[in-house]
């Protein structure tokens, strides 16, 4: 069995019982879309050493009051990701216990990972995958995931920007969209609000003064409006990338965050969880210069196995 990390966090009841939480957010993955080790980098020490490694970004959100069980992204590594989760929760009844899936956008990190549910591997049916319109349409008119619409094994369910899912009474998911390479499809993140606490979700941003432009949405805002906020770092700095211009790959940096952030109160930092790593991003390592400086100013790198409890149990 996969040994989860035990991680204390606000609102976190890291390291007890899960029936010690009625609803709660688990860390399924941390990296960037194609994981830590990534294809072609051969001199990842991740590839020898299997602690090393890490899988894409991605949530589970679990209501054990109804049994139900939620995915934030459809990563290519689902099959390994369900399994933990299975570990950590199993599913009540037949199936693979999944009652919905929201998707953030159509990168393949975020989304490839609904091909195994299609007829070549869990033939599921009915899984309801939530989406914003473009997305959905991206699903419903291009192969193969028009099949997966077609043989029913996922039910579309339209987002708007800004509109709340009532899972329950009092669990809510909200998408908002942000600014990001939309080649195919809009790009949001999740606020998700449970009957204790909430929890803020942006895997995928170009930039945070482009958010508050484009959209009137101020992150340092969100922040007080959050008990947890897993953010978007994908680089930690400039310098990953020998050779390739990065600001044509526009996120915002680590140490750019830290530096618009440090201003904000000490309870209001440390409720930043960094996540979506890069394979270049040393704060990937948890000995290295970078993660000790995040942990200096205040901020934390997420942890697979990371749990964040929105409604104790009793």
């Amino acid at each position: 069995m996969f040994a989860w990390i035990a991680v204390s966090a606000a609102l976190s009841l890291a390291g007890n019982s899960p029936a010690e939480c009625s609803v709660e957010l688990l860390v399924l993955g941390v990296a960037q879309d194609a994981g830590i080790p990534q294809i072609g980098y051969r001199d990842d020490p991740a590839w020898a050493d299997t602690s090393q490694r890490r899988l894409a970004t991605s949530l589970a959100l679990l209501d054990r009051r109804s049994g139900q069980r939620y995915l934030f992204e459809a990563t290519p590594d689902l099959r390994l990701q369900l399994q933990r989760l299975d570990e950590f929760s199993p599913p009540q009844g037949v199936g693979l216990g999944i009652d919905g899936i929201f998707l953030s956008h159509a990168h393949i990190g975020h989304y490839a990972g609904l091909m195994f549910l299609g007829r070549e591997s869990a033939g599921s049916r009915g899984i309801a995958v939530h989406a914003m319109p473009r997305m959905a349409a991206f699903l419903r008119d291009n192969g193969p995931w028009s099949q997966l619409v077609e043989l029913r094994n996922i039910e579309l369910q339209s987002l708007t920007d800004g509109v709340a899912v009532a899972l329950a009474d009092d669990l809510q998911v909200t998408p908002l969209r942000v600014p990001h390479r939309d080649e195919y499809s809009e790009t949001v993140g999740y606020s998700i609000a449970g009957p204790a606490g909430r929890a803020l979700f942006i895997p995928d941003i170009d930039s945070w003064a482009q958010w508050a432009e484009q959209y009137d949405r101020q992150i340092e805002a969100l922040l007080g409006e959050h008990d947890v906020a897993f953010l978007d770092a994908t680089f930690y700095d400039d310098h990953e990338l020998p050779g390739r211009d990065m600001s044509q790959i526009p996120h915002p940096r680590i140490r750019a965050s830290m530096d618009r952030f440090d201003a904000l109160a000490p309870t209001l930092r440390q409720r930043v969880r960094f996540i979506h790593l890069n394979h270049s991003n040393p704060a990937r390592f948890s000995g290295s210069d970078a993660s000790a400086e995040i942990a200096a100013r205040g901020y934390r790198v997420a942890q697979e196995g990371e749990r964040v409890c929105l409604s104790p149990s009793g």
